[in-house]
Formats: structure tokens, sequence, C-alpha cells
């Protein structure tokens, strides 16, 4: 006779810092499971400890095991549900991104002050109330199973609390986890739960928080149950719901059976595996960002989004993020979704209003602006306004020329000297002067439009203002600071353009955008210089000097791959080989890095962005490095030269297999680049000492770099490239004085044991 058991797992949408919203929620969020015998726990023996479980709820309710628990689920509902034992998730009570907040003495008091409101309640009698007090690890052994739990990072962890519980005879595992989003990640977390019982056996359930806690990352759900290797039950990946529960009905006696080797016998298993559904890129880009802006607009007590459309990739794919939000919302009313529909009503001031449409939602609460100037065409202003029709937002048509003329008449009468474009006879600091000053002005009229636009419309509130630069522009620090990539909140701006590329093309086939085939296929521009005949003549990728695709690779090599500039150089030789010879790898890395570091102040002021790449430069968590640079990276890019010359001098082959001699293999002229050619590369070494990039890739506010701070060393791992680090211990020795088989000692020991290249260094010059 087998033991059959039913499990369900959901997730709470917690908010850091809101203990009287999260203490509702611990004793009032939940969603009931249809039915569940009032079975009581009955352990036969001590526990040590229950490990604690993060933001999340898992509930497992017996029919014929005697037992019924309530894991992290609302109190009230867990006793409904028939259940005398309860345990709190991580970090319930105070949020899961206090941060800093844990380390004030007012979070520990509240904490404990919501606790005892918990112990007096009412709603807390007869059932077992486990808080997180960490002080130790066990498991919980009733009649019939045992159940063990492990944290979050345990399960990443290689020695996984899972693998020692199973070996000893626990046969439900849980784990309460706080897993962000970033784009292609589920399918690791699947496979990691799938293989924690695979190797063997047992139920394995995983619960992760979901939404925006008030900070960059969203944490994406997607909880599940799997049983002896195999999926039997998946939540969604992103949802507006703040509960969702999964259930299965999964026989103990299959996990038994399979830890013994033997086939089910004659009754069927009570589960039926399912195959993972796995979401695309594009509706990852489409359903995450969304969900993120939902859960901050609602808490954030505004009106809606106002944005800057400019007609290019960047903002109408932000717009399309905004119209798809506005999607979800409708279809989570029309579900029945009470809480959706009183914020939605919350947000838009209207206690009686029902969105039904999402176009008709859109025009509610969302508002577009493009911003023209003398220098934008008719072509942009037309696919704005476009693009504005066809997802239903509030769209304005403004002319920023009177207030840019305005700002230059105080200089003017300042100086007596009138600043010119470049093309019109001026000089490159007044070219990159008047293209700033649009793209300031355009952030300043974006504020006073966010805060003033519903009050002209007849409605209370204000707007919060999108910004729309993506994750590779901020890496190059291709946009003016304090330009329209200054706003509130940016859900784009840890997406490359390649896939925001991707996602335009992909939101013409799911929602009949057509508009976007056209903004597609536009040149991406800044739109800050002057028209030639009507037509624009700048160029985003000639301007930065490189392409968007070769931007994402300096991002994936630079972090994660934890490159500096001579391990890039050496990886990219290889993969580049069939495009581009060492000497112009030499030059574009070179490039990358001058660009970056010149701009890498501006990313402390960068704007809070969804988190959906692992290579994003935010420099508030995600990209702790410094912010002043000494932009010659003398040491690091004379090791690229070194590396350059022996290439040469071995005949290394050029694009295409051919052969090139060594002073050809050592010209490092830049070159301009072309769009979509691969090969973009400085424009003039001479520009670097010129100051820091625009939103055109213009240089702005000049960085000077402190003569006597050291450059430090690049981090890049010995051990991921063996050959061309043995190559530069060689070269050194001889100027050390070393004898020949000292670097061969020191290269073999950094390759196995990965030391920091600059140890080695080190050594050497010691």
């Amino acid at each position: 006779m087998g033991k059959k058991v039913t499990l369900a797992t959901c997730a709470l949408n917690q908010w850091a810092m809101d203990f009287d919203g999260n203490m509702h929620r611990i004793l009032q969020k939940a969603t009931m499971i249809s039915e569940c015998p009032n079975f009581g726990i009955d352990l036969d023996m001590p526990f040590k400890m229950i490990s604690d479980v993060t933001l999340s709820h898992v509930a497992l309710t017996g029919e014929t095991t005697e037992f019924c628990f309530a894991i992290t689920i609302g109190i009230q509902e867990a006793k409904a549900l028939g259940a005398t034992y309860r345990l709190g998730p991580e970090l319930e009570i105070s949020g899961y991104g206090c941060n800093d907040h844990f380390l004030e003495s007012d979070t520990a008091l509240h904490c404990m002050q919501v606790l005892a409101e918990l112990l007096a309640s009412p709603v807390c009698t007869d059932i077992l109330c486990d808080t997180v007090v960490p002080f130790g690890d066990g498991v919980i052994s009733t009649n019939d199973t045992c159940l063990g739990s492990e944290i979050c990072e345990e399960l990443w962890n290689p020695a996984s609390r899972h693998i020692d519980m199973s070996m000893d005879g626990v046969e439900i595992i849980t784990n309460g986890s706080g897993s962000h989003h970033e784009l292609r990640k589920v399918h690791t977390r699947v496979d990691l739960v799938k293989s924690a019982t695979a190797k063997g056996g047992g139920i394995y359930m995983f619960a992760n928080q979901k939404g925006c806690d008030g900070e960059r990352v969203y944490y994406d759900g997607s909880a599940m149950i799997a049983v002896n290797g195999a999926i039997v039950a998946q939540g969604s990946q992103f949802s507006v719901k703040e509960v969702e529960v999964i259930t299965a009905t999964v026989d103990i006696e299959d996990v038994r059976a399979y830890r013994n080797a033997i086939r089910s016998r004659t009754n069927m298993p009570t589960c039926i595996p399912l195959e993972w559904k796995y979401h695309t890129a594009e509706e990852e880009i489409r359903l995450g960002p969304a969900c993120w802006l939902w859960d901050y607009l609602r808490r954030s007590g505004q009106g809606g989004f106002f944005l800057p459309l400019s007609g290019g990739i960047d903002s109408s794919s932000t717009a399309c993020i905004v119209a798809s939000m506005c999607h979800l919302l409708v279809d989570a009313v029309k579900e029945g979704d009470e809480q959706v529909l009183m914020d939605v009503r919350k947000v838009v001031a209207d206690p009686e209003y029902t969105p039904m449409d999402p176009k008709e939602l859109c025009s509610r609460v969302f508002t577009t602006c493009y911003m023209g100037s003398a220098n934008s065409s008719k072509t942009t202003t037309d696919l704005a306004s476009e693009l504005a029709n066809e997802i239903g937002s509030y769209h304005l048509t403004i002319n920023i020329e009177p207030a840019v003329m305005a700002v230059l008449a105080i200089f003017t009468a300042t100086f007596g000297m009138v600043p010119k474009f470049k093309v019109n006879g001026g000089s490159l600091r007044e070219n990159i002067a008047l293209q700033n000053i649009q793209a300031r002005l355009r952030m300043v009229l974006a504020y006073l439009y966010a805060q003033l636009t519903l009050w002209a419309r007849g409605r209370s509130g204000g707007l919060l203002v999108l910004g729309s630069a993506n994750v590779d522009e901020a890496l190059r620090g291709y946009m003016t600071k304090y330009d329209c990539s200054s706003a509130d909140i940016n859900p784009i701006g840890g997406i490359s353009k390649s896939d925001l590329r991707s996602f335009m093309a992909y939101c013409v086939q799911t929602f009949g955008w057509t508009v976007l085939t056209k903004i597609y296929s536009m040149t991406p521009t800044a739109e800050l210089e002057p028209l030639t005949d009507g037509q624009v003549a700048q160029s985003d990728e000639v301007d930065m000097g490189m392409t968007y695709e070769e931007l994402s690779i300096y991002g994936r090599l630079r972090r994660p791959g934890r490159c500096g500039p001579f391990s890039m150089f050496c990886k990219l030789v290889g993969l580049w080989r069939n495009t581009s010879s060492p000497a112009e790898v030499a030059v574009k890395v070179k490039h990358f890095f001058r660009s970056y570091s010149i701009n890498r102040h501006k990313m402390t002021v960068l704007t809070p962005s969804y988190h959906a790449e692992t290579y994003g430069p935010d420099d508030n968590r995600h990209d702790l490095r410094q912010f002043l640079y000494n932009i010659s990276w003398s040491w690091q890019f004379r090791m690229i030269d070194l590396e350059l010359a022996k290439l040469a001098q071995k005949g290394q082959s050029k694009p295409g297999g051919e052969r090139v001699s060594p002073m050809r293999s050592q010209r490092s002229t830049p070159v301009r680049s072309q769009k979509g050619k691969g090969n973009g590369v400085s424009p003039s070494p001479s520009m670097d000492s010129l100051g820091s990039t625009s939103s055109s890739g213009k240089r702005e506010g000049v960085v000077v770099a402190n003569p006597i701070q050291e450059e430090p060393m690049d981090e890049g791992l010995v051990s991921v490239l063996p050959k061309t680090a043995s190559c530069s211990l060689q070269h050194l020795h001889k100027r050390a004085g070393f004898p020949p088989f000292i670097p061969h000692l020191l290269s073999v020991f950094c390759v196995c044991f990965t030391l920091p290249r600059i140890l080695a260094t080190i050594l050497i010059i010691i």
C-alpha cells in the first residue's frame, strides 16, 4: 500500500522594511488548497534545528501518512489546512533586500516587535511556529517519513546539504530560495533541482521569492516539485500575483523503491513527470522587467510612467515592456485577481475602474513624449508617434529647440562667443557641448512633464521617469551624464542591444506592433548633430568605434570572465582569428579599456536598472570597481604589445589564414568602424585624453588620472591562458636575471592553482 502525500509550494511577494505589510502577509496571505484532513504531527525523535528558508512558502499536507505540515505559509491558512507546525522563512519579517539596514539596531528592534505581535496573536495558538534562529543543522522525523531543509545557496554549493540528508534517509527536502532573475538562468536552477533527487532519490520542493522587493533585482518564482530526478509540478516564472501555489500528490514508496533500485510494484506512480516549459530570452525580457515595473509602480504610490520616446530601438523596447505590463494586468484582472484590480484602481485614482483593454489601460498609466530639436528627423518623429498609437500610450510631441537656444544665449551673453557644430566650422569641444546641452535639457524637461502631466490632465499624482540606456552603452559609457539616461528606473539597463533587437522582432509576431519592423531596420543614432540634406548622418557604432556585438563580448569577458586587458587580448586573438589580425585585436581591446575607464565615473550615478545580465556595470551592487583609473593602462598595454611582437615574430596568421609579416603585424593605426563590420576601433588615439564619452560617443567632462596613483593589475587568471602567461614569464626572466627554469616553474604553479597573474609577476620582480 502506498503512502501518498500532497505537497504544495508557493511564493510570497514580500517587501524589504515593510514590517506591517510583511506581518500581514505572514498571518494572512496564502492560497487555499482544496481540502486537507486535520491530522497532527507526531515527532518520534527530537530535532536539532529546522533549516530556515527564504521568503517563500511551502506547505506539506498529508492524506494517508498521519501528518500535515504547513511550512512558511500564512499562519491562519496553515491552521485552516490542518497544520500544527509552521516554519518561518529567512528574513520574512524584515524582508530580504534590507542590505545595510541589517546593520541598524532599529531593524533588529522592529523584527522583535513584530515577533512579539505574532506570539501574542490568537492566530498563533495551537500551532508550533518556528522562528529563524540558526543554531545548527537537523531534520524532522515523523512516524511515516523524514523531512529536511536546505537554504537557497546550499543548492548551488558543490557540497550541498541534500546529499548528506538523502544518505541519512531524509525523503522530503525543501528549499525556500531568494534567487533573482537573469536571462537564461532558469535552466541552471531546474537542472540543479532535478539532479538533487536524481542522484539519491527523494522529493525536492523548491520555492522562490518573486517580485521586486525594492532593489534592482527581480525574483522570478519558478516554484517546482521534483521526484526522483523528474519535475512533477511547475510554477510560473513571472507573475503579477502576490501568492501562487502549485501542488503535486506523490507516493513516498516511489522514493524508497527508487533508492532500492527496484521498479515500482503493481501500483502506478501517483505523479506524472513533465517537461519543464522554458521561456525564450525574448519572453523573459517581455515578462521579467514588466513584473518588476509593476511592483515598483504600485509600491511607489505614483500614477504611471513617463518615457522620452525617441523612435529608436532602446526607448521603443522600453515602451513595449510597459505595454506588456498592461497586458499582464488586464489578463490578471480577467482571471479574478482582486489584489491586482485594487492596485490598478489605486494607480489610476479611480475606485470604480476595471481595466478590460490593454491599450486603454496603457493610455492611463503611460505617457510617452518625443522631444525633437533642430537635429531631429521627421522619420523618428513619425516612428515614435506610430508606436505610441499601436501600444496605446498617451503621446506628446514637443520641440526643445527654444530651450536649447535660450541656454546658449546665456552663455553667449557671458563670453560674447557663439559655439558651433563641427560641420559648421566649430571645434571638437564646441561640437560635444552643443550635443550635450540637448541631451541634458531632455532630462530636465522629462522631470517637468512627469510632475505636471497628470495635473494638466485633471488627475492626481505624478509619473515615474523611465530611462532607456542598454547595458552595452552603460559599459562603454556611451551616454551623457545627466541626460535622458538619468531617470527613476530603467527596465532595459541590464539587457544587451542584440537581445533588445530580438525582443522587438518577437513583439511584432506576438502583439502585431508592425511599426517595430521599421524601427528595427533603422541605424542606431543619437540625432544630436545637424542633419545632412534632411537625413541623419550620425551613427552610434561609428561614434563609439565599436559595434554593439563587440561590446557584448567585451562585457562578458570583463565580467564574469574576469579578464583584464591582457587576458582579453589573448582570448580575442583566438576568438576573432578569422576576422581580425592580432594587431587589430590589440587596437580594439585598448580602445575599449580606455573608453571604459574614462567613462567609469558615470556608473556612480547610473539609473537603477533591472538586473538581467551578468556583466552589468552597475557600480552600486553588481560591479564593485573604482571609478577613477589611470586611463593609459601602461603596464597592461605594454604586455599586450610584447605578446603582439611575439606573435608577429612567429608569423601569426591574419584573418583568413594568410601569414602576416612582423612589420605588418605591429601596425596599430586606428581605423574608423563601419556598422555591422565587427571591426570598430578608436577614430583617433588622441581622443582619449579629451575626456569622457557622451551619449553620442563624444567626450565630456575631462577625467585626469592621478599620476601618483599606481595602476591596478588585471585580475585575469593565468590558468585560462597558460601558454600566453608562460610566454610573458619567459620574457620577464631575462630582465630579472633568473635562470630560465624559474619562470617555467612559476607558470606551472599558476596554472595548477589558478592564482592571479599579479602574484606571479610580483614574484619575478622581487
